[in-house]
């Protein structure tokens, strides 16, 4: 009788350690996103960075449409010219405060080389795009692989970069408002970009 009470003990206990177990796997889950949700509320130097990634990606996959559709020469010109325009003021503003910022916050210099290589790369498209037409053989060609070059240099920043940013401890905070100060300005066409003062 005893051992039989004992069995049962020890059943009803596994329940409740079970029941334990996943209503405590449902309340973690539930606020996991609880925890990152302040870190993509605030308006740090990493969230400005990702929306202009976003946005920027958008513009190219509705540059690949009107392409692919042969849509109107103007259309696909003014749309160029605009994607130019914000990668323009993304490159000056990671160039002039961001990357120096990271450098100082020692992230891995490698890192911060490479992008600064592929922002010349990027920089030798956008003046090749903003002096030719859509009429031109290469045009299209050229806006798609400076959609490539975007898409890798976004990976590698997200992927690699940002992440030792966080980790740096860097003024996340205080670089955004700067960046996002500057990044006003040069769209705004007060302000000289960094394509600009390059050519």
């Amino acid at each position: 009788m005893a051992t039989g009470k004992k069995a049962a003990a020890k059943k009803a206990a596994g329940k409740k350690t079970a029941a334990k177990k996943s209503s405590g796997g449902r309340s973690a889950a539930k606020k996991a996103p609880a925890r990152k949700a302040p870190s993509r509320g605030r308006a740090d130097a990493l969230a400005l960075l990702e929306k202009q990634h976003r946005d920027v990606k958008a513009l190219f996959r509705r540059y690949e449409k009107m392409a692919k559709q042969e849509a109107d020469e103007g259309e696909r010109q003014a749309l160029a010219t605009q994607i130019c325009e914000m990668l323009t003021m993304h490159t000056t503003i990671e160039e002039e405060i961001f990357y120096p910022a990271a450098r100082a916050a020692q992230v891995e210099e490698d890192l911060l080389d490479e992008a600064e290589v592929e922002h010349a790369s990027a920089k030798d498209l956008i003046a090749q795009i903003q002096a030719g037409s859509p009429s031109d053989e290469l045009y299209d060609a050229k806006v798609n692989v400076l959609g490539e070059y975007v898409n890798h240099h976004v990976e590698e920043e997200e992927g690699q970069m940002f992440p030792k940013c966080r980790r740096a401890k860097m003024d996340l905070e205080g670089l955004g408002k700067q960046m996002k100060q500057r990044s006003d300005a040069i769209m705004s066409g007060g302000v000289q970009g960094g394509m600009e003062q390059a050519a």
